[in-house]
């Protein structure tokens, strides 16, 4: 497997990208947190996203975008999708091993994430990789009202 940042606009991407968001609206109907959050928030220089790949194909990926005021250096994970055939293999482990460690190269100090009531594998994966649950993202960034909300010191 091969982790790489990809530009947000390749298709490999775009495929993976896609790929989660087809799967939220099936886990919590369509349109699913797609209002608050555009595809440039995920490109260079702040954001980036992680594409994995297993003999070429894209099976994964990871999106990092810059929440709150620049100076904060806050981000938050976006989009952490596997190729349901491959979860539970360590593609999304690594994954976000990969864009921790480029959230510290970009200088962010703090990580969040947010995830539901609708996905009980992400509920439990988090703690298990070292994120510790929060009640609150910081004051001016967008949450869901009913998701778990999670964060990480780097």
């Amino acid at each position: 497997m091969t982790i790489a940042d990809e530009p947000i606009d390749s298709s490999g991407a775009l495929s993976v990208f896609y790929a989660a968001i087809d799967e939220l609206n099936r886990r919590y109907g369509d349109g699913a947190d797609q209002a608050h959050m555009g595809l440039a928030e995920l490109a260079a220089p702040l954001g980036v996203f992680l594409v994995a790949r297993v003999e070429g194909h894209p099976v994964g990926g990871v999106g990092l975008r810059p929440i709150s005021a620049p100076e904060a250096r806050l981000g938050e994970i976006k989009r952490l999708w596997v190729r349901p055939d491959l979860r539970r293999s360590g593609v999304a482990a690594a994954l976000m091993v990969d864009v921790e460690e480029r959230a510290r190269l970009l200088g962010y100090v703090r990580l969040y994430l947010e995830t539901g009531p609708a996905q009980p594998e992400a509920l439990s994966f988090y703690p298990k990789i070292g994120w510790e649950k929060v009640d609150e993202f910081p004051p001016d960034a967008f949450t869901h009202h009913v998701a778990s909300r999670f964060t990480r010191l780097l």
